[in-house]
């Protein structure tokens, strides 16, 4: 599974987002880390952007174009990244 396709489902299913949101969020709770707490917000807007437009109340019905996640993908990906890492060192730091 490349990651277009695992970004991608989270458009057709946005509470897989929701779960990664509270994920970053428990993990926020253990270590402390603030980009943990950031990565678990962010997600969990998202997933609520994403159903809104599921459910077509932000959307009109033509959103075959999503332009705007050529902006949210690479957002989310780098705090992901930056979350799990800096959890990782407080982690191995104790």
């Amino acid at each position: 599974m490349n990651l277009e396709t695992a970004m991608s489902s989270f458009i057709i299913f946005p509470l897989g987002a929701l779960l990664i949101g509270v994920l970053y969020l428990r993990l926020f709770f253990k270590s402390r880390s603030w980009s943990c707490f950031i990565a678990g917000i962010l997600w969990s807007l998202y997933s609520l952007y994403e159903s809104l437009m599921y459910l077509r109340i932000l959307c009109s019905g033509e959103c075959n174009i999503r332009i705007d996640l050529l902006l949210i993908y690479p957002l989310l990906l780098v705090l992901s990244i930056t979350g799990s890492v800096k959890y990782y060192r407080k982690e191995y730091r104790q």
